[in-house]
């Protein structure tokens, strides 16, 4: 063969390297088996199918299209499945992909390739930290270079890497061996040209190495989506624990003045607020009915009525029943109901009410909670979520985890007028089940708090 053209099939094989590479890892199903680190035998074979059957292919194309022969990947493949996922692995991608060589008579290639597979599947066991095997470079430059740096405070003989890319390039001069020795029971691409020769050699490097660049980069990406999701799941946690410590202390004392003349409603005050602090305490769920919601609103309130007095606080609820089996983020009216009664009921001398009402609109689930109170000017803190003015922590928390949550598929407004009360409306995409809240917003619903 020309050497010309041995160039040229060496720069195709290495786009055909990428490209196999970059179609793989798009899938879900194949990153899911890439990037773990222990596998069971059918996560196993499961991996060698997604790799081993369209470089199987290759093989095959050669047979079929002798002009083409870049898509023979076999060496490489059977050195990286052997690598990245242990040596049974590697040897089982050798059967599959050395299979259509031995019905084509190359008897050689398969117990070749299986000890490739066996060889770097013992090579990853050795690997001190596995994170040197994504980080493999083809540019052995600068792992030496590397070496030589971290050997000089304290002298070390063995460096992954550089046995990696030894062993590469001693597999590959075994095979150049064997196909020389034996032409017709495998195959391989030689050239009697020392500089052609090299970059043959070079080839199989940067093959292994391009293909691990590739997984290792969208594997990069998966880590800091996880960490992303980790610091949205932390943020979210400290939101959602917020409660008023002057709410507790209200209700401790109260509960201690009413332990003197009326025992029984104190024992009921006790019992409300064990619900509520072991809703805070035992529930991990981001999201829950809108029923579950009110049930521990009721709860609150039940407390807030005995401490404002049953003559002036009055609690109204308008809610449509079709409304009360949509997923709401969880403790998200207690801060809107505390804000009613610290805001807009606390300094009124005779008191007030407080409205609780839900509604389906098209596509929404609209929520409403309004007090009769002195008012505190209209905001839109999903718009301007620092701007509290008078609304406190509590209303900030609230908007904060819409947008987080929802992002503007989400409205929280609030209508205030001075002397007459105020308004706080919530309009919320309609989510039926679990199974509809956004994965990437909440994967967490399965972690409980112990």
């Amino acid at each position: 063969m020309e050497q010309r053209l041995i160039l040229i099939n060496l720069l195709v094989k290495l786009g055909v390297a990428a490209a196999v590479a970059s179609a793989l890892v798009r899938s879900v199903e194949f990153k899911s088996l890439l990037f773990r680190e222990e596998r069971s035998l059918k996560q196993k074979i499961y991996l060698v199918l997604w790799i081993g059957i369209p470089l199987a292919l290759g093989v095959w194309i050669r047979f079929s299209a002798t002009s083409f022969l870049a898509g023979d990947l076999s060496f490489e493949t059977v050195i990286l499945l052997g690598v990245v996922a242990g040596r049974l692995t590697g040897v089982l991608g050798a059967v599959l992909i050395g299979l259509p060589a031995l019905l084509h008579g190359e008897w050689a290639t398969m117990p070749f390739l299986a000890l490739c597979g066996f060889l770097a599947g013992q090579l990853r066991e050795m690997a001190p930290d596995r994170e040197d095997i994504w980080s493999f470079s083809p540019f052995i430059d600068l792992s030496l270079y590397r070496m030589i740096r971290r050997n000089l405070p304290t002298p070390r003989i063995f460096d992954w890497q550089v046995m990696f890319f030894a062993t590469i390039v001693a597999l590959r001069f075994v095979h150049t061996e064997l196909f020389r020795a034996l032409p017709r029971a495998t195959y391989s691409l030689e050239s009697p040209n020392l500089w052609v020769e090299v970059a043959i050699y070079a080839t199989s490097v940067m093959v292994v190495g391009t293909e691990l660049k590739i997984w290792n980069s969208v594997r990069i990406q998966i880590k800091l989506e996880e960490q992303e999701r980790l610091l949205l799941h932390a943020r979210m946690e400290a939101l959602q624990n917020q409660i008023n410590p002057h709410f507790l202390f209200n209700t401790l004392n109260s509960v201690s003045s009413l332990v003197r003349f009326d025992p029984d409603t104190a024992r009921e005050m006790i019992i409300k607020l064990a619900n509520i602090l072991r809703r805070l305490l035992n529930s991990g769920d981001a999201f829950v009915p809108l029923r579950e919601e009110l049930e521990f609103i009721d709860d609150y309130l039940d407390i807030e009525v005995v401490r404002f007095g049953r003559d002036k606080l009055q609690v109204v609820k308008e809610l449509e029943p079709a409304s009360l089996d949509v997923m709401v983020p969880s403790m998200l009216l207690q801060p809107l109901v505390e804000n009613s009664l610290k805001h807009g009921l606390s300094s009124k001398i005779e008191g007030g009410s407080i409205y609780l009402r839900s509604r389906l609109a098209d596509t929404k689930l609209i929520i409403e909670v309004e007090d009769d109170g002195v008012g505190m000017g209209a905001v839109n803190l999903l718009e301007r979520p620092t701007g509290l003015g008078g609304t406190g922590i509590g209303m900030a928390n609230v908007a904060e985890r819409l947008k987080v949550l929802y992002g503007d598929t989400a409205r929280m407004t609030i209508d205030s007028h001075e002397g007459k009360g105020t308004l706080v409306r919530l309009r919320l995409p309609v989510l039926q089940t679990e199974g509809a809240i956004p994965s990437a917003l909440y994967e967490e619903r399965s972690s409980t708090r112990r």
